[in-house]
């Protein structure tokens, strides 16, 4: 099997044969061509993963071939050819985007190094951009699925804040996909070919999110070993997403405002500031105005952060959609575990449309993934619904609250979360998982709902 396609381009017919035979002999696939048109008819049926070029030819020059076939093809890499007289020649071609080159006379192990590192770079560039091209498939507006009214005028509103470059506030529940709607805005948009960096503001310490946004200089506090880029800075001329931005502290949001207001950041310790260009979006699921009410959000910084507002519908807002995401996520995971399941059964969809789902999408995709796990047939059916001893079945969550029934409801709750912490010996991120809830969430139940952790757990 060939190694990979090389074009080697040279008006010494000696050069050619010498070129041509040593990488023949490595299992290289190799054309040659005399001159810099010959060359380009080349291309016109074939795509080469590597080219040899002579710096200096007739009627057309190496660097000017080069710059005439990356016009209408990327993924391949250049080696130069050249005598002594012409290394700057060569230098120049390298900041243009040559991949190397070697000075004539060459020796021959040399060169089948250089192509074999120079095929490596064709392969990671391509691997490269087939996956950001999956990324940008994944991250479009088919992401969402849209029957229901609501859901309509939300991805109406979305095309025309992906059009813009303003300062973005998404709001919703935990589960609704605020980090997915950021994502589509980016990858949608004219940053697309730059970065997206996700900052989870809830997670990160509040000693270390200074630094984390900001960066910090070497000798800036006793820890700081080396000088470190921000996630401002890793974002420019991308896009910054700052989910729960609820959570930042006064003094974190004057920073913030700053970096709104002028463009720019200061390292930790630096007494520089930097100018970054990057659109910002934020996230949360309390209600900011309510904080600004209650003077625990800055106004100033709610206005900066909300240019473009918009907020994401919880499931029992939008059950229309259902049906659609169900199907979708049945889909994925279908093929993803290399199952045939490609139905639900008409009485677990009623299940579905009729349970008020607080964990939201994220929730139903945890319940679909579980339950295809467990399906024996090509339909899910409502035994594929109970996964474990602990759960309950999905007919046994379905509760309508009422204040006579508060009481039970809470208890019903607590119990659940209890099954769940025996069940991962009281840890309470894998509890979390199994109810397809966040660490944050199952943290504030705990708290809530009066449940002790052990202090000794069983070691297993």
């Amino acid at each position: 099997m060939t190694r990979g396609r090389i074009l080697v381009v040279d008006d010494d017919t000696n050069i050619l044969h010498v070129v041509r035979t040593r990488l023949q002999s490595e299992n290289f696939d190799v054309d040659v061509a005399s001159n810099g048109p010959e060359a380009i008819k080349r291309w016109g049926g074939n795509h080469y993963d590597v080219m040899i070029l002579d710096m200096k030819m007739p009627e057309m020059d190496g660097l000017e071939l080069m710059r005439r076939i990356q016009t209408s093809n990327s993924h391949f890499q250049t080696i130069f050819l050249t005598a002594h007289g012409t290394i700057d020649s060569a230098v120049a071609a390298i900041k243009d985007g040559a991949f190397d080159y070697m000075t004539k006379p060459f020796d021959s192990r040399e060169l089948v190094f250089r192509v074999e590192r120079a095929m490596e770079q064709t392969k990671l560039t391509s691997k490269v951009e087939e996956l950001r091209q999956q990324i940008e498939g994944k991250y479009n507006f088919s992401a969402f699925c849209a029957k229901s009214a609501k859901m309509r005028s939300l991805l109406s509103l979305l095309e025309r804040v992906i059009e813009s470059d303003s300062t973005v506030l998404i709001e919703g529940e935990s589960g609704t996909g605020k980090e997915l709607m950021a994502r589509v805005i980016h990858y949608e948009g004219s940053r697309k070919d730059q970065n997206f960096v996700t900052v989870d503001c809830g997670a990160t310490p509040e000693n270390l999110l200074e630094s984390e946004l900001f960066g910090h200089i070497k000798g800036a506090f006793t820890s700081a070993n080396y000088t470190k880029k921000g996630l401002f800075e890793v974002a420019h001329q991308g896009t910054i997403f700052l989910d729960e931005i609820s959570n930042i502290s006064a003094e974190m949001q004057t920073r913030l405002l700053r970096v709104l207001q002028e463009g720019e950041i200061k390292p930790v310790g630096d007494v520089r500031v930097k100018k970054v260009d990057c659109r910002v979006i934020a996230a949360t699921n309390k209600n900011l105005r309510e904080m600004v009410r209650e003077g625990e959000f800055r106004e100033d910084l709610f206005y900066r952060l909300s240019v473009l507002n918009m907020i994401i519908p919880p499931m029992r807002e939008r059950k229309e959609d259902i049906p659609l995401l169900a199907s979708e996520f049945l889909k994925e995971f279908s093929k993803k575990m290399e199952k045939r399941v490609s139905a639900v059964d008409r009485d677990v969809m009623s299940l579905f449309l009729k349970y008020h789902w607080p964990g939201n999408v994220r929730e139903l995709r945890n319940v679909i993934e579980a339950a295809v796990v467990m399906a024996r047939d090509d339909h899910l059916t409502r035994n594929d619904l109970i996964l474990t001893d602990f759960q309950r079945p999905m007919e046994e969550k379905l509760q309508v609250e009422t204040p006579s029934q508060r009481t039970v409801l809470r208890e019903h709750e607590r119990q659940l979360i209890i099954d769940a912490l025996k069940k991962c010996n009281w840890v309470q991120k894998d509890a979390a998982e199994l109810l397809g809830i966040s660490g944050r969430v199952i943290n504030y139940k705990i708290k809530k709902l009066g449940i002790t952790i052990p202090k000794r757990r069983t070691v297993v």
